[in-house]
């Protein structure tokens, strides 16, 4: 294989759908694995959708998933510029000689007059698929002497040639289109903005892409983009379509199954690494069918022969189980400095009581980040070192029914009388107790952890007590005085 060179471009009109954000990965897999670039391309000509806030927001989010790019917006490169609204000029060339060449044509009709035309071959029963001959009304020295003067431009159409077309794609395999699948189409706007699929054309060819990895919602847009490039006698790019990211119950992804954008699953606190772990095996496995690795061994490893043809399901519930498995292994400090912000805005802890409790808060985050999948989960695992629980009636009745208050009592004193309150010193006070005191254990443990936290259930109980600190710990036991 030759020099790889891959795109991702997609449209800055809003968040990053976890689709694009695959399609995106794909893509910088395919060109690492191989040693080629990554280029980013912004396709920005819809002009009222697309803004540079957007833009702005959506190079954030591919440099937060680690997607850095070779060429493109922020860095440039010998292929640029990579904004398709600074590239007008070159869609204006290469539409003219598509014209000259007698391989395009003006239409010097509305919007509304070319929906007329549509609505008419449909009313005859024919299918909505132009020609020139369609157009010819409109096509008069009459209509361009208007448009000159009024300094309006006419839309420009592609003659689409009447064959078949036949693509070798490099996932789905062999597809062939039908002759007269598709009419004649516009490639110019009046405005002098591109189509997309012109553009898209253009600038593939002009970037020297090889390889198109997208998803096949495009597929109808390579029959048209493989006739351009005829037309050009331009020899296009390798194709590869990715079968579309399904929810569940099998419908489209779409907003009512939750979350679809990466900038949505970042709020609720999943990790980066774990997001791309996850997307990765939404239509490409593991050769040895791992599940959990870096994007260093996926770029060792990933390839489109293992790529599937058939629909990826996203199924969040294994997005979080991942998410889980990267908060356990994570280096407790950037999971600590990740968690500071949800624990700030849920009011549990201001941002001075963090910095200056820094080791204990650490320590904090440690004990309960086993039983989170999402770092929003932390503010409420925490409450039980910060927040005083609510200890009933009940269960200190239920102690003393036991028979473990004067057990309790003798630890409290011990809890007392620690000089170094530090979790060894706890485990040795526990120990002498339970050493003195011939009782049930599973009873002491469970009522103990009742007693402190008000739960049944939670982090391992000598972590709870240092982390309570002695004056809580203290406290709470002599409710059983009270």
């Amino acid at each position: 294989m030759g020099r790889v060179r891959v795109r991702f471009a997609p449209s800055p009109t809003g968040y990053l759908h976890v689709g694009g954000a695959r399609t995106a990965l794909m893509n910088y897999l395919f060109a690492r694995h191989h040693g080629g670039a990554f280029v980013l391309r912004i396709e920005d000509t819809d002009m009222e959708r697309s803004s540079k806030g957007l833009e702005e927001q959506l190079l954030d989010t591919l440099l937060w998933l680690g997607l850095e790019w070779d060429e493109g917006p922020r860095i440039g490169g010998a292929y640029g510029p990579y904004r398709q609204s600074e590239r007008v000029n070159l869609y204006k060339k290469y539409a003219e000689e598509l014209v000259k060449a007698g391989k395009a044509y003006k239409v010097y009709a509305t919007p509304e007059e070319i929906d007329q035309v549509r609505e008419r071959l449909v009313a005859s029963g024919k299918p909505p698929h132009f020609s020139a001959e369609d157009f010819r009304e409109f096509t008069t020295p009459e209509r361009e002497k208007e448009y000159s003067e009024r300094g309006e431009n006419p839309v420009i159409f592609f003659k689409m040639p009447r064959k078949s077309y036949r693509l070798a794609d490099l996932i789905k395999g062999e597809i062939t289109f039908k002759e007269g699948s598709i009419g004649d189409f516009v490639i110019l706007r009046s405005n002098g903005l591109p189509i997309y699929n012109f553009a898209c054309v253009v600038d593939d060819h002009d970037m020297e892409i090889t390889h198109v990895i997208r998803g096949d919602d495009h597929l109808s847009n390579t029959l048209r983009q493989l006739a351009i490039y005829e037309a050009f006698e331009w020899r296009p790019p390798k194709f590869a379509h990715v079968s579309m990211i399904l929810a569940p119950d099998g419908s489209k992804l779409s907003k009512r199954h939750g979350a679809v954008s990466v900038e949505e699953f970042a709020k609720q606190g999943i990790l980066p690494e774990a997001m791309i772990n996850f997307l990765a095996l939404l239509g490409w496995s593991h050769p040895k069918g791992k599940e959990i690795m870096s994007l260093r061994e996926m770029i060792e490893t990933f390839d489109l022969d293992r790529v599937h043809s058939s629909s990826a399901v996203f199924d969040v519930r294994k997005l979080y189980w991942m998410n889980g498995v990267y908060i356990r292994n994570c280096d407790i400090d950037r999971i600590a400095q990740l968690a500071t912000p949800y624990v700030i805005s849920s009011g549990l802890m201001t941002e001075e009581q963090i910095n200056t409790n820094m080791r204990w808060f650490k320590k904090a985050v440690d004990a309960v980040r086993s039983s989170v999948e999402l770092l929003s989960e932390l503010p409420e695992k925490l409450k039980i070192f910060v927040e005083e629980p609510e200890i009933s009636e009940e269960i200190v009745d239920s102690v003393k029914e036991k028979g473990l208050r004067q057990v309790f009592q003798e630890l409290r004193d011990a809890f007392e009388s620690i000089e170094n309150w530090a979790p060894e010193a706890i485990a040795e006070a526990v120990k002498k107790v339970l050493k003195d005191f011939k009782v049930n254990r599973k009873d002491f443990y469970k009522s103990l952890r009742k007693l402190l936290t008000g739960m049944e259930e939670g982090p391992e109980l000598l972590n709870v007590i240092y982390l309570l600190g002695r004056g809580k710990v203290l406290s709470r036991l002599e409710k059983l005085n009270q």
